[in-house]
């Protein structure tokens, strides 16, 4: 029995009300079965339910379990959580910790809160065509006010580095948190009793139950994912004598950038070069060099530009989306998320959906574009290749042909998509340049974040981005034209419809 200062305030009748809210594959309901078997296993009356939440992460399944020591009468248990009724929260993610408090789950005289401060991201964060993810640091300061005890840790990293999943490092947790009234060995047996990846359940359970009780996982001190990450160590690069004296002639020039645009540029230049070639980023270099006279002198024009001119240069089509899955190291690190033990057989199947354009954008520019000029062989290629591929890329032959695919970066040059894609930076850039004021040089240099990825979603953003620009040459002018042209991008990465962008065109059309 854990002292008497640990017990757990339980509720009428001596109950003690458990909830956890887990998504898909975290393992709720085996978390939640320990906890039942545990409390019988120990001389408690217990009973566990649950309602499963909503698929593709719109919302998480609620697992209840009452549990009361066993007497002469039998308890009465209830279904489901009620506000201000629950002594212990477990949340497998830290934004449905904010939706437990929000629903009056957690409450500060009484809630014990364990929670993982790793993000599975939900739908709504997912369709937000720019950064959409919610803040975690609000979550944390939110919990650590709404509960009368909070213990949080990346218990998901946790269990990864043990070979298991989190429902083994949660529960740990809460049998370190002490706010169940029986010992470390009767957890440990609920996990044995299982019968099912023992051993590395209790890897993970150990490490959770040394995390909850140590100071490190406990409070505001506990690190969340918003947390700056640490810069990467720069990488050493291999290869023939003469290819690597002309990279370090490249990295040479970037000595000559302000100090606060170094790093960005040096990230920039190894985009590219990865990219396509070194003559490719020679051209990278080149672009940065154009703008310098519109830098401010702080370098926060450069800084802009390293990034943006980089991922404009970097642009997804059929030859990097092939190289992506063929890259050295996928399979391992797939695997590794999937739990793949050793003698088993994972099989990976790539789903493709290349639309008519994105087949005709890679023929030589000028037949690429009398075909896409061609509406009747446009549709002749959907009907070729349009719809969903599926290819193994598990065996030879589905891995061959997107190898074979990665291996066309030298035929990219002469593309259709590469015409274009350097007609957009030459435009985009002449814009950037002609700009009235550094301010609004640097608002039309971060436009570009509206233009991602391929296919239906890249389309979409160059429509955005196109509007855009539009918008701005009305305002650029102004005092306050920067300020305006962030709002227009703002509004454009609201949604994916484009509503919010008309909206806001539409006041800059009333007064420009």
């Amino acid at each position: 029995m854990m002292p008497a200062a640990q017990q757990p305030e339980s509720g009428a009748g001596g109950i003690i009300k458990l909830a956890v809210l887990a998504v898909g594959g975290q393992g709720g309901g085996v978390l939640t079965g320990w906890i039942e078997a545990l409390a019988r296993a120990n001389g408690y009356a217990a009973q566990a339910t649950s309602v499963a939440g909503v698929a593709q992460r719109t919302g998480a399944t609620v697992y209840y379990v009452e549990m009361a020591p066993a007497g002469e009468r039998d308890p009465v248990f209830s279904l489901m959580p009620a506000a201000g009724d629950v002594d212990i929260m477990i949340t497998a993610e830290m934004m449905e910790a904010g939706r437990a408090i929000m629903r009056g789950f957690v409450t500060p005289d009484r809630t014990v809160l364990i929670t993982s401060t790793h993000r599975a991201l939900a739908v709504s964060e997912k369709m937000v065509p720019g950064d959409g993810i919610a803040s975690s640091e609000e979550v944390l300061a939110a919990a650590e006010i709404a509960a009368r005890r909070l213990i949080c840790a990346d218990f998901d990293a946790m269990a990864v580095q043990k070979g298991s999943v989190i429902s083994a490092t949660l529960f740990g947790a809460l049998g370190g948190s002490g706010a169940l009234p029986f010992p470390r060995e009767a957890f440990e047996d609920a996990i044995r009793a299982g019968g099912k990846g023992v051993e590395p359940s209790l890897r993970a359970f150990a490490a959770g139950f040394e995390a909850a009780q140590s100071g490190a996982a406990t409070g505001a001190a506990a690190q969340t994912p918003d947390a700056a990450p640490a810069p990467a160590a720069d990488a050493t690069v291999r290869g023939p004598d003469r290819l690597l004296r002309d990279w370090q002639a490249l990295v040479a020039r970037l000595d000559t950038l302000p100090d606060s645009a170094r790093d960005m540029a040096r990230r920039g230049l190894e985009k590219t070069v990865d990219f396509q070639d070194l003559a490719y980023g020679a051209e990278y270099l080149d672009r940065l060099d154009s703008l310098r006279d519109r830098d401010p002198g702080d370098g926060s024009l450069l800084v802009e530009a390293a990034k943006y001119v980089a991922n404009a240069m970097s642009y997804d089509d059929i030859i990097r989306v092939a190289d992506a899955k063929t890259r050295t190291g996928r399979s391992s690190r797939i695997e590794a998320e999937m739990g793949v033990r050793q003698g088993q057989v994972m099989q990976v199947t790539e789903f493709l959906h290349p639309r008519a354009e994105e087949v005709v954008s890679m023929f030589p520019a000028r037949m690429g574009a009398r075909w896409m000029d061609n509406p009747r062989r446009m549709r002749w290629v959907e009907r070729l290749a349009g719809g969903g591929r599926r290819i193994r890329s598990d065996g030879m032959i589905g891995f061959g042909v997107l190898y074979l695919l990665a291996g066309a970066k030298g035929w990219r040059r002469r593309t259709l998509r590469h015409a274009q894609e350097q007609a957009h930076l030459d435009a985009w850039l002449t814009r950037v340049r002609a700009a009235p004021c550094p301010a609004v040089a640097i608002e039309l240099l971060r436009n570009q974040r509206l233009i991602k990825g391929y296919s239906d979603t890249h389309a979409r953003g160059q429509s955005k981005f196109d509007r855009v620009m539009q918008g701005a040459a009305l305002v650029e002018t102004r005092e306050d034209g920067a300020d305006w042209i962030r709002r227009l991008r703002e509004a454009a990465l609201l949604d994916e419809k484009g509503e919010a962008l008309d909206g806001a065109l539409q006041t800059v059309r009333s007064f420009a």
